[in-house]
């Protein structure tokens, strides 16, 4: 196959998930961002986490929640659970590398707070204890996976699903849908009068 050709089919079928993804999910990704939003607004944060790319994927997100996406306005809480190495192989050498993201939920997770596990397969041990956790102690959860991700998706109140079973196609919907979720969360939370605001100025 030649080059250009290779290039062509990569973002053709990228754009062609991407799109069938958003479109049989509009109403699930306003649902969530608006719960994530009443989280935040009650003084609630945001736990999330995954494993190599989606490890990235997590800290992203969770910069721009604390940083800034499209608007000037006050951090959001956020935290990535796999960036500190410290406590990662603490667990991990302790415990098991299947606690690393659970033991940190029980230290970190709060009633009302939104945990996010990210997994392309869906099947990440250490992803899906921490959301048996955060079940267990009544924070809600949301999964970015994939249609193959069935073990995480009957775990999670809120399974956002790539149609696909190619890695690079759900990792790259699954930044968009962050992208998509912060800016929603920002005008959701930035938009209303500001004396039904919670959020630290």
């Amino acid at each position: 196959m030649e080059i250009e050709e290779k290039i062509r089919k990569a973002y053709e079928e990228s754009i062609r998930v991407k799109e069938q993804f958003f479109r049989e999910n509009i109403s699930l990704i306003k649902e969530v961002a608006e719960i994530i939003a009443k989280s935040l607004n009650e003084g609630g944060k945001i736990l999330i986490f995954g494993n190599g790319g989606s490890a990235t994927d997590a800290s992203h997100i969770a910069a721009e929640f604390v940083n800034r996406f499209k608007r000037e306005r006050p951090g959001l809480p956020a935290i990535a659970l796999n960036t500190d190495m410290a406590v990662l192989t603490a667990i991990a050498n302790d415990y098991d590398y299947s606690e690393i993201f659970a033991k940190q939920i029980k230290a970190l997770g709060e009633c009302g707070d939104i945990v996010i596990g990210i997994s392309t397969s869906g099947s990440s041990r250490n992803v899906i204890k921490a959301i048996e956790v955060a079940k267990k102690r009544g924070l809600k959860s949301i999964a970015f996976t994939s249609k193959k991700g069935e073990k995480l998706i009957s775990k999670v109140d809120y399974a956002l699903a790539v149609p696909s079973e190619d890695t690079p196609r759900i990792q790259e919907t699954h930044i968009t849908l962050g992208h998509i979720l912060c800016e929603l969360v920002e005008d959701i939370l930035f938009e209303i009068p500001a004396s039904k605001k919670k959020i630290r100025q």
